[in-house]
């Protein structure tokens, strides 16, 4: 036992600790940058599983795991700043400023992890947690991402893609860094 928590109890250690949690989520979060064009609209991912239909557009596919300096999500006409634990869905778009990243977690353990300048789309994801099925198509607009590929890529990895505006990256291995300029 803590000497904090022999002095005060354990409810005003949990109090300490709630305030401190508090206070990192506010000091990562950012202000939103000037406006940038809506997410692009991409071609769908080869016989991705459609049985989720539009309702996944509104489902948390993922979650900011870490941000680090300006990280702005556009989820249709509105933006807000990324916070540690807020959510990531289908068709949003992720833009982070200079010398800022951000690193998201998705359903099926994926990892994105976007440097400095970058702006990418979450175009399509599907995952079925019983079968580890499902599809995944990210566009990268500008600047650099890092992914570890998740369950999706070990049973399906041709559902899951990767667009530039030059490029687009069938998926075979399970830890690639792409740039797009």
């Amino acid at each position: 036992m803590s000497d904090m928590t022999r002095k005060f109890g354990i409810h005003a250690a949990v109090g300490v600790l709630a305030a401190a949690a508090a206070w990192c989520v506010h000091a990562q979060s950012a202000p939103a940058p000037d406006a940038t064009a809506p997410p692009a609209q991409a071609q769908p991912v080869a016989n991705a599983p459609q049985d989720a239909g539009a309702s996944q557009a509104m489902e948390r596919q993922g979650i900011f795991k870490a941000v680090r300096g300006e990280v702005t999500v556009v989820r249709g006409d509105a933006r807000s700043a990324a916070v540690v634990g807020g959510p990531l869905r289908t068709s949003d778009r992720v833009i982070t400023g200079p010398q800022s990243a951000a690193t998201i977690s998705l359903l099926d353990g994926t990892v994105i992890e976007l440097g400095a300048g970058s702006t990418a789309d979450l175009t399509q994801f599907r995952f079925d947690s019983t079968t580890n099925e499902g599809g995944m198509l990210v566009n990268l607009a500008r600047g650099t991402l890092r992914m570890i590929t998740g369950l999706i890529a070990k049973t399906q990895p041709e559902h899951v893609k990767v667009t530039t505006p030059t490029a687009v990256i069938g998926v075979r291995g399970t830890d690639f860094i792409v740039e797009a300029q």
